[in-house]
């Protein structure tokens, strides 16, 4: 192990190396309240370990014919909190970014992912009736990587949308509709249909919320076009296709809603299992009770 941080330095960051060099990972050390970066690449798995009462998050490959080059990207991660000071979060996604910006070449969304972030841009606006635009979009976390994708004052919520006859989604991983600490998350189940000349494309909902939010709240533009460019939106992406939303469908995590956790893996199973994905069906479940209030006026941007 190799100290890449002063002894007195918070978090204290290391290079390990291990298996007689087979192996590389960074190790950063957690607070109290922190949980590792969400990460969505196949050959980068993120989890934690503890030693001595200490929770550190520990960053390594699944590819080890890949080890000099991910040496590189440790390296650019550990620069980034060690030296500007950057939180782990931060240091992670940015080194991501950048190596995506330099060898990704650009493309536009596939339909899932069109019609996700159409989803999630109709929640901000019917968030920023309740909260206002600034608040709304730091709460809008999804695109950052992080668990869930919205973290409101009083819940979180997760959302997924769908333009198939039922209401199927796709979850990502043991821990995406699982409740953080005793936060209630709710579900958000958003139905689009093909809307022919009178429905909305991406492009304009983009539109729409980016004039909202430069009259309303300017300085939180940048935030918005950052987690825009991380969701993959482009302006120079082709965009025809319109959509018409109907009614969400609010449900709050509890024992009728259909989830795996963490609790069915064997525990010596948790840590060899890096990604889980699977479909739910919420079709003909009943709404939940008293859903949050900002759904009152749900619509596209």
């Amino acid at each position: 192990m190799f100290p890449l941080s002063p002894a007195d330095a918070h978090p204290q960051v290391s290079y390990v190396i291990e298996h007689g060099g087979q192996d590389i990972a960074l190790h950063v050390e957690l607070g109290r309240h922190d949980r590792p970066p969400r990460g969505s690449l196949p050959t980068i798995r993120i989890d934690q370990l503890a030693d001595r009462a200490k929770r550190y998050a520990r960053i390594r490959t699944t590819q080890s014919e890949l080890i000099r080059d991910f040496h590189d990207f440790l390296c650019a991660v550990s620069d980034r909190i060690v030296t500007h000071d950057r939180s782990l979060d931060q240091a992670y996604a940015e080194t991501v970014r950048a190596w995506q910006a330099l060898l990704d070449k650009p493309r536009g969304l596939g339909v899932e992912k069109r019609i996700g972030l159409i989803g999630e841009l109709a929640v901000l606006r019917s968030l920023s009736t309740e909260y206002g635009w600034a608040p709304a979009i730091e709460s809008w976390t999804g695109p950052s990587g992080e668990e869930h994708d919205f973290g409101l004052p009083g819940h979180d919520l997760e959302v997924k949308t769908t333009a198939s006859e039922h209401r199927r989604h796709t979850i990502h991983g043991v821990g995406q509709l699982t409740p953080t600490s005793e936060r209630p998350l709710w579900l958000a189940s958003l139905h689009l249909t093909r809307g022919g000349t009178s429905g909305r494309t991406l492009a304009a909902c983009v539109r729409a919320v980016r004039a909202e939010v430069a009259e309303h709240a300017p300085a939180s533009l940048s935030e918005l076009d950052r987690q825009l460019s991380l969701a993959g939106w482009s302006d120079d992406a082709p965009d025809d296709e319109r959509w018409t939303p109907r009614s969400p469908l609010l449900l709050l995590n509890a024992a009728g809603l259909p989830r795996l956790d963490m609790s069915v893996l064997p525990e010596a199973a948790r840590e060899r299992i890096s990604s889980v994905q699977y479909t739910i069906d919420v079709t003909d479940l009943p709404a939940s009770p008293q859903p949050p209030s900002s759904f009152a006026d749900f619509r596209l941007p």
